[in-house]
């Protein structure tokens, strides 16, 4: 009997520590509390305003929003914002940012409007440090040097930006290399991968069994049920960031679980 209730404590001990996370400290986390974040900038549903576009970014600060956004690198290293793995559906044309020249990129526009594909440098300007940002890293083959300038550019903003992505490689090199930065991991539920990763990893990438990697300061989870291990990371002291809220009416009980609210679709008060 005492073997089980010893090998149980092992198991039970090493499962905390794959999970545990990081330990950002309460002034580092402060500007990133309370707060709401326009997804993709305050843009239109009917992509009237599109998303990551300029104009939506610029809606989102004069809003006194902080904002979250997505940035990937160009062909010739250039560090844009755009969400998707490829352009078919921003741009209706086939192709990936990795593969592309910025130059390429500008002859495009996004949603059918005269908006075209922002440079960060372009975000963080209208920016300009006057409200907290989230910036998600998107995995590519050129992630690294993505990862790299990224750094670089946080470095010299003025304002508070932390940063998260669903690849724990990405999170992983802020660890090691900008370990001050607040760091989040993006997760889901494991059915919501949908086959774009094998299961295992889906069901690793769900239970946040690559902590023991990256120890992130918060956990940005996709609204739903969270399997216990999101949970118990958030019982030792994970920051607790939804993504996406989408029904106004419901906006105070998600402000009310969580840290913080990744919102699109209305605005709410802050």
């Amino acid at each position: 009997m005492i073997w089980i209730i010893a090998a149980v404590v092992i198991l039970v001990a090493g499962w905390i520590f794959l999970i545990y996370p990081g330990k950002a400290s309460p002034e580092a986390r402060a500007p990133f509390t309370g707060r709401t974040f326009a997804h993709r900038g305050l843009y239109e549903l009917d992509q009237s305003v599109p998303e990551n576009s300029l104009t939506a970014f610029r809606r989102a600060a004069e809003a006194g929003y902080g904002a979250e956004m997505d940035v990937q690198m160009t062909k010739d290293g250039q560090v844009v914002v755009f969400h998707d793995d490829d352009l078919k559906r921003g741009c209706g044309v086939d192709g990936r940012i990795c593969d592309m020249t910025l130059a390429e990129l500008q002859a495009l526009r996004l949603f059918g409007t005269e908006e075209r594909i922002p440079l960060f440098a372009e975000v963080l300007e209208i920016f300009g440090g006057k409200q907290p940002l989230i910036v998600e890293l998107k995995y590519a083959p050129n992630w690294k040097p993505l990862s790299d300038a990224t750094r670089k550019m946080l470095a010299e903003y003025p304002g508070q930006a932390c940063i998260e992505s669903f690849h724990p490689a990405i999170v992983r090199d802020f660890r090691i290399n900008d370990p001050e930065r607040v760091r989040g991991q993006l997760s889901q539920q494991a059915r919501l991968y949908k086959g774009a990763i094998p299961g295992y990893q889906a069901f690793a990438m769900s239970r946040l069994l690559t902590n023991i990697a990256t120890r992130p300061d918060f956990i940005a989870y996709c609204i739903g049920p969270k399997p216990l291990s999101v949970r118990l990371c958030e019982k030792l002291g994970a920051m607790r960031v939804c993504w996406t809220a989408r029904d106004e009416k419901r906006h105070g009980e998600q402000v009310r679980k969580n840290d913080a609210v990744i919102f699109e679709g209305y605005r709410p008060e802050e």
